[in-house]
């Protein structure tokens, strides 16, 4: 009976909770499969980390660059077609858009508000091939009724050291007229007698700007046409 009651509930319980403990020799074969999954899922939680840095730092590359390229030449919106022109009415407007204020900011310019006149620019010929410096033009007709106006050869940029001041432009009250009122300039890189423009660099793209001051067109760009305009004729391209 002695030995009987020694082998009692309390015994029976702790050999079950023997048997159902987590064998010694196991703990060394499941430990390396435990470090595979917390590796796996530090290299998965890295993966998408690196991937969202990736993503943001393209999308802010690819959007300093879409708006350098937006703002580094004229007005990318807003503008009117009258033929090889584009008038601006409101470029110069409070309700301007950003990119026009964007433009006007990295130029540094000034715009004439709507009250004050009008921008036009020019950037192809009447057949629309691309204003080039190594190439000569006559810019020949009558401007829109205004107080004053300028024509003027955008985009020069510094002049090179040693380099003497050219004309940039022509003014209403300086160029010289025919007996009807008509005018003509000749936009090129080799001196021209009458009314000449010198090209600002040997080679490349141009503009030209005409701004109209104190002029009624500003308040109804749809009276503008074609003929009311400069035309813009390519006589000549160097080698």
């Amino acid at each position: 009976m002695a030995l009987s009651s020694g082998v009692g509930p309390a015994a029976g319980t702790s050999l079950r909770e023997d048997a159902g403990a987590e064998p010694s020799g196991r703990l060394p074969q499941r430990l390396p499969q435990h470090l595979g999954r917390l590796a796996r899922g530090a290299a998965s939680r890295s993966s998408r980390v690196g991937l969202f840095v990736y993503a943001l730092t393209l999308g802010g590359l690819l959007g300093l660059a879409s708006a350098d390229y937006a703002t580094s030449g004229g007005y990318p919106f807003g503008g009117t077609a009258i033929g090889s022109w584009t008038a601006w009415p409101r470029a110069g407007s409070l309700d301007s858009d950003p990119y026009a204020r964007a433009v006007n900011a990295r130029r540094g310019d000034i715009p004439l508000a709507v009250g004050e006149g009008m921008l036009l620019t020019a950037a192809s010929d009447d057949e629309g091939r691309t204003l080039d410096a190594a190439c000569s033009y006559r810019l020949a007709g009558v401007t829109p009724p205004a107080r004053a106006w300028t024509l003027t050869v955008t985009g020069r940029g510094a002049l090179a050291p040693g380099q003497d001041p050219v004309r940039t432009g022509f003014t209403s009250t300086e160029i010289l007229r025919e007996t009807d009122g008509r005018f003509a300039i000749q936009l090129s890189p080799e001196v021209q007698p009458g009314n000449w423009l010198p090209m600002p660099r040997p080679r490349g793209p141009v503009r030209l700007a005409l701004r109209l001051y104190d002029t009624p067109v500003a308040a109804s760009v749809g009276s503008l046409d074609r003929d009311t305009l400069p035309a813009i004729e390519r006589t000549g391209c160097g080698s």
